[in-house]
């Protein structure tokens, strides 16, 4: 279909929880009217019933049925092991994914097997700037870094409140009395204690120096609502900070209805 010079993509939400329903509710306010959501696939069949309600589109009972649907995008809002198990064959369909679950690229063999696959598919794996953002300037550090042979560090610090942190390695009650730093080491070894938390220190690991290199530190501090992520990375004669406070998760929904505008868009913003 073509609308206004540009074709209407198709695109399909594999996790249908609060994130999912973000991305639906922007489609249904007309903010995506460059796409067409063809089909939904969750955990919970009347999830997926309950995200497709009001649309065309199909609530599925596998990925499998989404690949045969060849969509041009599969957006995944789900969880690591579920990206994991349908990313390289969407890619191989030359179907292009846009997850949340970056933590799955800490992981390099899938890593490598999932470019491959996008390559040989003619796909890409898009990156959404989730819960933080500056991907264009510490990827263009990076870049000036390699040309020149300078020297580079890339880290994250997050800020977050020790109810977060309950049921993981790093909760402790003292936390709920005092400001502490939980975790220090590097993105990979953060998304691997952290599977579901630092996701967005891996996609800013991934657009500067890589998941083993860049830093991750982790403070709770007793109180305090949501994240604050702070990456820094620097090199000869440059800095690059990225500060963003949320105090929800949406925003990492909203990354992705940006994203989505922008590769729309007959002006992109890089």
């Amino acid at each position: 279909m073509v609308e206004g010079g540009y074709s209407v993509k198709t695109f399909a939400i594999v996790g249908c929880g609060h994130l999912g329903k973000i991305v639906r509710e922007a489609y249904g306010k007309g903010l995506l009217d460059s796409y067409r959501l063809v089909a939904a696939c969750s955990m919970k069949k009347e999830d997926a019933i309950a995200l497709v309600e009001g649309t065309d589109a199909k609530a599925v009972d596998s990925i499998d049925e989404i690949i045969a649907m060849k969509v041009d995008y599969i957006i995944e809002t789900a969880a690591i092991a579920c990206l994991k198990d349908f990313a390289v064959k969407a890619l191989e369909e030359g179907i292009s994914i846009i997850p949340l679950s970056i933590g799955a690229f800490a992981d390099e063999d899938f890593k490598a097997s999932a470019c491959k696959a996008a390559l040989e598919g003619g796909a890409r794996i898009h990156i959404p700037s989730g819960a933080v953002g500056g991907f264009d300037a510490i990827n263009t550090l990076a870049l000036m870094a390699q040309a020149n042979g300078w020297p580079i560090k890339a880290g994250i610090h997050t800020h977050k409140g020790p109810d977060s942190l309950k049921r993981t390695p790093l909760y402790e009650d003292g936390l709920q009395q005092a400001e502490k730093t939980v975790f220090t080491g590097s993105t990979k070894e953060a998304i691997a204690l952290l599977p579901t938390k630092v996701n967005v220190a891996v996609a800013s690991a991934l657009a500067s120096i890589g998941p083993e290199k860049a830093t991750a530190t982790i403070t709770s501090v007793p109180g305090f609502i949501g994240d604050d992520h702070c990456i820094t990375v620097e090199t000869e004669g440059l800095k690059a900070v990225a500060d963003i406070y949320s105090a929800t998760s949406d925003i990492a929904a909203w990354s992705i209805v940006a994203l989505l505008r922008n590769l729309a868009s007959p002006m992109v913003f890089f």
